[in-house]
């Protein structure tokens, strides 16, 4: 048996979770969980009381939450060099992905707009405030944590991808330039085409 278990489903964030397992290059076992059958049975329950997906184990350890889970593997494997030296630059920017970013997205996606009179009650402000910060940061740096690559860009770029793809961001030139530069990473392809053979099951 392998040290590392990802439950995951194809059609989930726990698209993100693979690539960063196939990022720290150690071997690992996916289970494939249904919604509505086995990823609400007591077994996974008593994994993951939320009955979501993903959640990775490790020694026996449970980390759910996608940003978690990211994190935790750059720190577990730090020979993978995932976690970069500007620990806050990476803190504040995979936070931000799994609040404000999360937050307005879904937000707008499901139709809720935060009336201008109570933005400042929201966290997030607006999508557009979220969108504006974004943009600002990839024209600072090349990556979110500076200039190499890192867990944060595994997440927060998955987040970027998928809204330039499915009209959930707007497609700003330095959302797109950034997503180039990321997308075609050897790990992101054998992620990609992992679950995408698994959309071949029932999910």
């Amino acid at each position: 048996m392998t040290a590392l278990t990802l439950y995951t489903n194809p059609m989930s964030r726990g698209r993100i979770a693979r690539w960063m397992l196939e990022e720290i290059g150690e071997p690992y076992e996916a289970q494939l969980l249904v919604y509505g059958t086995t990823m609400k049975a007591p077994d996974y329950l008593a994994i993951n009381p939320m009955g979501k997906v993903p959640a990775l184990r490790h020694h026996g350890r449970i980390v759910t939450e996608c940003a978690a889970i990211c994190t935790y593997l750059a720190d577990a494997f730090p020979d993978a060099g995932m976690m970069p030296t500007d620990h806050a630059a990476f803190y504040r920017w995979m936070f931000f992905g799994a609040g404000p970013v999360e937050q307005a997205v879904t937000n707008t996606a499901l139709g809720f707009v935060v009336p201008p009179e109570r933005q400042r009650t929201a966290g997030y402000g607006s999508l557009e405030d979220v969108v504006a910060t974004l943009e600002h940061r990839l024209t600072e740096a090349p990556y979110f944590a500076g200039d190499r690559f890192s867990a944060v860009d595994v997440y927060l770029g998955s987040q970027i991808g998928w809204g330039l793809r499915f009209g959930t961001l707007p497609d700003r030139p330095a959302f797109r330039e950034y997503w180039t530069r990321i997308a075609d990473r050897p790990a992101a392809t054998r992620a990609q085409a992992a679950d995408d053979a698994l959309m071949e099951q029932k999910a």
